[in-house]
């Protein structure tokens, strides 16, 4: 009787496990290009004001997507090099723990990984996109699972409900199982059904095609950047340029376990947008730029523009939010802080002796870090997020050009990649 409880009890405990539950981790590390679904590019983990560089290294080939970081440090990486195109690294010492091929066949020399979008989960699984597929892979570089998709991944998040969010440049919308990678409802196409019956010969474009065009969302990258996700609603954002339009538009789509809906659309980002999406922490203001130099807020609920702020400079990359203050990104440009104000944005602060290379992000605490040219090279500014006044400088060694992200570890390290191919990681000072 006794055995036979305890099988029930065994049985029982077996068919409510949760040890297959592969979950989204809490926020730790740098699990999105932008952190989190929302694209805040802010951390919670305190900002140090006093780093030092713990290592730096090449890895071969350029970068052209921010680092992704798991919650127990694991750094991930895109590239193209002969032999790899997804390289994945230590925070503590820089040691290369897998570099995998990926493409059809594993070719990695015709990878388009470079320009796609990756996010890691609280197991350290990595999801990331390839010519014609979306991938995972474990923490130890282990293949998981690939799914056939029309073109590149270049965004890739995860939904309220745990499952991959996948679009492509060419606006195929997927949401996958993380275990499995099978489609969990009917894929949208945001640039239409092609008519075969009156083109009967039409090709399917190359799966690399137009991917040029996004880091400056140009009319070849119809879907040029990383969707804004609202966990709670359902709600995602996604920047598209519909061919023949004189604009590219916000739409926001809705999933809902079910299938997907589209709400609205919105034609104002003129001459594209180059700049992801991102959301306030309550879900109602979507924050987009365009490349005539205009930060835009618009109601989440019905699209309605609130207010346009006129920069001076294309916004690239993102927008960093956190306790309401917007500080965008860009290759251009010079760091400064917004606040929306409802009907208006007003500037906080600005600097305008430090120019951007890449994407500022903030942390709590009141700290931020952005990369600026200081004479010849690169340096890494920290900067308090309330006054902009700068707090610590660290040259970022022989670094040349621009950068493509900076990420925040769990322990408070941050991490730089820049457009060329290096990785420099900087750690907090006892």
């Amino acid at each position: 009787m006794t055995l036979a409880a305890a099988g029930l009890l065994t049985l029982t405990a077996c068919g409510s496990t949760t040890v297959d539950d592969i979950r989204v981790g809490p926020g730790k590390g740098w699990p999105a290009a932008f952190h989190d679904a929302r694209n805040s590019g802010a951390s919670p983990v305190t900002g140090s004001r006093n780093l030092s560089l713990s290592w730096a290294r090449p890895i071969g080939g350029p970068i052209g997507a921010p680092v992704t970081v798991g919650e127990d440090g694991q750094m991930f990486v895109t590239s193209r090099t002969p032999t790899c195109a997804i390289f994945s690294f230590q925070m503590e010492n820089g040691r290369k723990r897998f570099c995998n091929p990926m493409g059809p066949g594993g070719n990695s020399s015709a990878a388009s990984a470079i320009a796609a979008g990756a996010a890691v989960d609280g197991t350290t699984n990595v999801y990331v996109g390839d010519d014609g597929g979306l991938y995972s892979f474990n923490a130890l570089g282990q293949p998981r699972w690939r799914t056939p998709v029309a073109g590149v991944p270049v965004s890739v998040q995860f939904t309220g409900d745990g499952n991959v969010l996948s679009v492509t440049q060419f606006g195929q919308v997927d949401v996958l199982s993380r275990q499995t990678g099978h489609r969990e409802v009917s894929t949208v196409q945001l640039l239409g059904e092609p008519d075969f019956l009156k083109f009967p010969n039409l090709a399917r474009p190359a799966d690399g095609t137009g991917l040029e065009d996004c880091a400056t969302g140009g009319p070849l990258c119809s879907v040029a950047n990383v969707s804004a996700v609202d966990g709670d609603s359902g709600r995602f954002f996604v920047t598209v340029w519909q061919p023949g339009q004189r604009a590219a538009s916000v739409e926001a789509l809705r999933y809902d376990g079910k299938e997907i809906h589209r709400e609205w659309s919105a034609e104002l980002l003129n001459g594209g947008s180059g700049a992801s999406p991102a959301l306030s922490a309550d879900g109602s203001t979507v924050y987009v730029g365009d490349n005539e130099n205009r930060l835009l807020a618009l109601d989440t609920a019905d699209g309605r523009t609130k207010w346009v702020q006129d920069l001076g400079f294309p916004v690239r990359g993102g927008i960093s939010i956190s306790d309401g203050l917007l500080i965008p990104s860009g290759d251009e440009g010079h760091l400064l802080a917004l606040r929306d104000q409802g009907d208006s944005a007003e500037i906080v602060w600005e600097r305008k002796d430090l120019g951007l290379r890449g994407r500022p992000v903030q942390t709590s605490g009141g700290t931020g870090y952005t990369v600026a040219p200081i004479g010849t090279g690169l340096t890494l500014v920290t900067f308090d997020t309330a006054t902009g006044a700068t707090v610590d400088s660290d040259e970022l060694p022989d670094a040349e050009g621009t950068t493509v992200g900076t990420s925040i570890g769990a322990e408070g390290e941050v991490v730089v990649a820049t457009r060329i191919g290096e990785l420099f990681v900087f750690k907090p000072e006892k």
